[in-house]
């Protein structure tokens, strides 16, 4: 076809440009030496005006003009299509000075955040982030919206979203949960602290994770564990994927939920199918079913009696004397105990999207310039004592615990709560046509769920939106009610109380 092996090269010139950037990113938050922070920035700022150049190059709108109307392009090669035309026009109404503008200040931003967060004051992270909620304003405005700057942004990461379709959803599913939290609170339950005096070697949480990363079929010759401040995944290509992880001596949970988390990840940018390599289809739809995946492994499989009962006699091995007089039944009853805590990555099930609740709120406060940058730790603050009940004994705990504003990914955060939502939705699929997955779970043979996921959902790439993929894959859209039902079941049953 005329035409076609031109836009074949030049998509994947810009998959392999995108890959180099983010192996600089990932190199930033897991090698960079102090000293070389700066000269990242203008490392990462050079790039993205190339890749922006190639993105707004007008022959390659010509191109996508030209197979926009053709007829008889495959459904593979007409999503390619699509897909790039969304990224080249979004890339046209941003300005190249504003793209490494923002390249420069996040750079500088991360920085910052992590001296802030160390000393747990906000004060060296405000004027870094002014100068990013400075840039997303502007670029929110380059892109254009129908209601809200705040849109423009949330489309970012999950196409197609505004705060008309998402807000509904938060408005019924914020006080369920608080219902929830509180029926379990009024049962009193004794704290479990099964933990508190023990140790937890930190090479041998690290020899865990990789056991459990092995567990769910990521593939460790096309990735690779590192540390890092804030657990995270990127990816070059789909045979270079990194997942980064962090441990506490005294805790061994964080280490365990960060690295299934972080593989759900890690499973999605492994599991696009070979003939799609190199195409903007090799991407997750959205945000939101990305992180369903990292969700769904972390939350319905890792907090699940049947995981454990496969899984706690390694860690018995490797924790023998950390571990003495505990089971796994009181193990895995730790693992859900619903109490509230100042830290989102270590929150609940039942209430961590309470923590997304008060993030989105100060969100939209920022970006429409309602709360004035230097009152953030106290919205903050006050928001947490309204949403969660809780009040944050200092900023590292409270407005700092995030990486994601550093990285200017405001709008980001809703899609955990997306995830969370669609996590449900594909487990219940994966049961119907799955009858034997949790006895195949007890059994710690976790490949029919992993396999039935890279079918239905990471093979598919962005083939079609997030939420047709999911009506595919499990025969309904976005909702709160079947993740709603999930939490009342189970922690009816483990608490004793009722809906």
């Amino acid at each position: 076809m005329d035409g076609w092996n031109e836009l074949d090269r030049r998509t994947r010139e810009l998959s392999d440009l995108r890959g180099a950037f983010e192996l600089l990113s990932w190199d930033q938050e897991t090698q960079l030496p102090p000293k070389g922070v700066a000269a990242r920035g203008r490392q990462r700022a050079a790039l993205e005006g190339v890749l922006h150049e190639r993105l707004v190059d007008p022959r390659l709108f010509e191109l996508l003009l030209r197979f926009q109307g053709e007829r008889g392009l495959s459904p593979e090669r007409a999503a390619w299509v699509r897909v790039l035309h969304r990224q080249a026009e979004r890339a046209r109404r941003t300005p190249d000075r504003l793209v490494r503008e923002l390249a420069l200040a996040t750079s500088e931003a991360v920085e910052a955040w992590r001296l802030a967060r160390a000393e747990g004051r906000f004060a060296p992270f405000e004027a870094p982030l002014a100068r990013v909620l400075e840039l997303r304003r502007e670029q929110a405005d380059a892109l254009g919206h129908g209601g809200t700057r705040y849109d423009a942004l949330l489309d970012v990461y999950e196409p197609g979203a505004t705060l008309a379709s998402i807000g509904p959803i938060f408005a019924r599913l914020v006080p369920e949960l608080q219902r929830l939290a509180g029926a379990i609170a009024e049962t009193r339950p004794e704290p479990l602290r099964p933990f508190v005096g023990r140790r937890f070697d930190l090479a041998r949480q690290w020899d865990l994770s990789l056991t459990l990363l092995r567990a769910i079929g990521f593939d460790l010759q096309a990735g690779r564990l590192d540390r890092s401040t804030h657990p995270f995944t990127m990816r070059s290509h789909a045979t270079d994927v990194r997942v980064t992880n962090r441990f506490r001596e005294d805790d061994p949970l964080p280490g365990i939920f960060g690295a299934l988390h972080e593989g759900g990840h890690g499973l999605y940018e492994q599991g696009f199918a070979p003939s799609i390599h190199g195409t903007p289809l090799a991407e997750a739809c959205s945000f939101g079913l990305h992180e369903s995946q990292s969700r769904l492994w972390e939350n319905l499989v890792g907090r699940s009696l049947p995981f454990w009962r496969a899984f706690f006699p390694e860690l018995r091995r490797l924790f023998p004397e950390s571990l003495q007089g505990l089971d796994v039944e009181r193990f895995w009853r730790a693992v859900n105990e619903v109490r509230p805590t100042h830290v989102r990555v270590e929150a609940d099930e039942v209430t961590y999207n309470l923590h997304i609740a008060l993030r989105l709120r100060i969100e939209q406060a920022l970006i429409s310039g309602e709360l004035p940058l230097a009152e953030l730790p106290s919205a903050w603050n006050e928001a947490s004592r309204e949403i969660l009940g809780l009040v944050p004994p200092d900023d590292s705990l409270g407005v700092l615990q995030d990486i994601h504003w550093a990285w200017g990914d405001l709008g980001y955060f809703p899609t955990y709560t997306i995830g969370n939502l669609y996590s449900v939705i594909l487990a219940r699929a994966a049961e119907r046509e799955l009858p034997n997955l949790w006895r195949d779970v007890e059994r710690g043979e976790l490949s029919p769920l992993r396999d039935w996921l890279r079918r239905k959902i990471h093979a598919r790439g962005r083939l079609e939106e997030a939420e047709a993929t999911v009506r595919a894959a499990a025969g309904e859209g976005l909702s709160e009610g079947p993740f709603v039902d999930y939490l009342w079941r189970k922690y009816g049953e483990l608490y004793g109380v009722r809906r």
